[in-house]
């Protein structure tokens, strides 16, 4: 049936007070029948209409068709736009069925497009359903559009199978879509393939396909089938002391050299924090609390984020002098915006360091790793990364900031020590391994299993109690 007028007419202030529920749901237009607003749980707001195809009636079919998002259209734009729609439905036409007829002749590369459109959106975690950060909606598309559409842009999206992916991550694999090319004055654009770049493109890929999927352009998703490898799988790198202490060293040489101190406080604080890198450079002095000891990020990776901070991150901060004309910690030398000149300081740093392949990033997983090695439970090592794993998040969601930055204080006081030169053994050691009741409990299963004898078992537990106090004072 159609949708009954409610009696509410979709302006301004109705959308705007429409909120977000745990499931989706529509407010239907007063005015124009089949006209309604739809909001998904995560507060996505988009105009439809509804309605039975080929000239109504109850055994027709029924159709949605959605005219845009809330904020590209206004309320009023987006009511003309179906009042012409379900215009042409009652004259015999069925613009939804139309458009699906056209999309499943579209290529990868009109997809592609389509994609950037309507499709980049968080697919899993907390903030599924919202937009990409610009940063990463572009680099996404640019790996769509330097892989997918060299190799596979004029083929029809629902053709393309499992084997047809396959073949595409050994291309790129081989390097079948690298290149060198310069586009303008000093500027060039630079593909490389390889395996790493092929994992990356086929998670991009397969999000195309499930947003196809979910638009009726394509039936399945050829990636979830495809015998491609679609993680990394690999060791993360961070740094020992010794090398923390190397950095620290060469941060200290260029800035007695006159490098712009902006760059080397960047670096210093990169360490200091675990903080991704565009959080250092772009911090604002709002994002600063100094007498809580904690940064305050309004808009992270993972959206608003709180980082509690050590001592030397804090004693570095206070050092900072304002800027009368800027909100940034770390302000531009010309122009409004944030410093971004850190490219080539770091270079420099690393070269001095002898630390080659090193990225900002690997300070990150050098806090997390300093964590771990002294004991700092999950939890607190989440507060201090500012992770959201949802598998992390039940975890750490209740971490008070007290305990969190204290064992921020515990483990950056490692790096700063580190950074001063003033590091201890020089190693930060491997991750803990899993809790120790778990493997005696595994190891007397499997024991078991193999026909030893309970007092043997009881015997060998008893000699590792003996030579672990941890499994002593919690026994299996």
């Amino acid at each position: 049936m159609m949708a009954k007028r409610s009696g509410v007419a979709l302006t301004k202030r109705v959308v705007d007070a429409a909120e977000k529920r745990d499931r989706r749901y529509h407010v239907w237009d007063g005015e124009l029948t089949g006209f309604a607003l739809r909001v998904e749980p995560t507060g996505v707001k988009t105009f439809v209409i509804k309605y039975r195809a080929e000239g109504g009636g109850r055994s027709a079919k029924q159709r949605w068709l959605v005219i845009g998002r809330f904020g590209a259209l206004t309320p009023d734009q987006a009511r003309k736009i179906a009042k012409a729609k379900l215009g042409s439905v009652a004259a015999g036409a069925d613009p939804a069925g139309e458009l699906q007829a056209r999309r499943r002749e579209m290529t990868m590369a009109a997809l592609i497009d389509l994609y950037e459109k309507e499709g980049c959106v968080i697919q899993r975690g907390k903030r599924q359903g919202e937009p990409m950060k610009p940063t990463t909606k572009a680099y996404t598309l640019a790996r769509l559009r330097h892989h997918v559409v060299p190799l596979l842009g004029t083929r029809r999206a629902a053709e393309i199978n499992p084997g047809d992916i396959e073949r595409f991550v050994a291309d790129v694999t081989a390097g079948k879509t690298a290149k060198d090319e310069k586009v303008g004055p000093r500027k060039r654009i630079i593909v490389r393939g390889g395996a790493g770049a092929a994992r990356k493109v086929v998670r991009d890929f397969s999000a195309v396909f499930s947003f196809a999927r979910r638009n009726e352009i394509v039936e399945s998703n050829p990636c979830e089938t495809a015998a491609v490898r679609k993680t990394d799988n690999r060791r993360e790198r961070y740094l020992t002391l010794e090398e923390v202490t190397r950095l620290g060293a060469a941060l200290d040489e260029l800035e007695a050299e006159g490098v712009n101190v902006k760059a080397v406080n960047i670096a210093r604080l990169w360490a200091l924090t675990g903080c991704r890198r565009t959080e250092i450079a772009g911090l604002r002095w709002s994002e600063v609390n100094l007498d809580e000891g904690v940064l305050i990020l309004d808009d992270s990776k993972t959206g608003k984020s709180l980082r509690p901070l050590g001592g030397a991150a804090i004693a570095l901060l206070r050092s900072i002098d304002k800027a009368a004309d800027s909100e940034f910690v770390f302000p531009a030398e010309r122009g409004d915006g944030h410093f971004q000149g850190i490219k080539n300081t770091w270079s420099k740093a690393i070269k001095k360091a002898k630390l080659p392949g090193v990225t900002p990033h690997t300070l990150r997983h050098t806090i997390g790793s300093t964590a771990t090695s002294t004991g700092e439970a999950l939890a607190l090592t989440g507060a201090i990364l500012g992770h959201a794993n949802p598998r992390s998040t039940a975890i750490y969601a209740h971490v008070q900031i007290d305990p969190s930055r204290q064992a921020a204080e515990r483990v950056s006081g490692k790096i700063a020590a580190a950074l001063a030169g003033k590091a201890g053994d020089g190693q930060i050691q491997k991750p803990p391994p899993a809790d120790i009741e778990l493997i005696v409990r595994s190891l007397v299963e499997s024991l078991t299993q193999q026909g030893v004898k309970a007092s043997e078992i009881g015997a060998l537990v008893s000699q590792l109690a003996a030579n672990r106090p941890d499994v002593a004072a919690n026994p299996p």
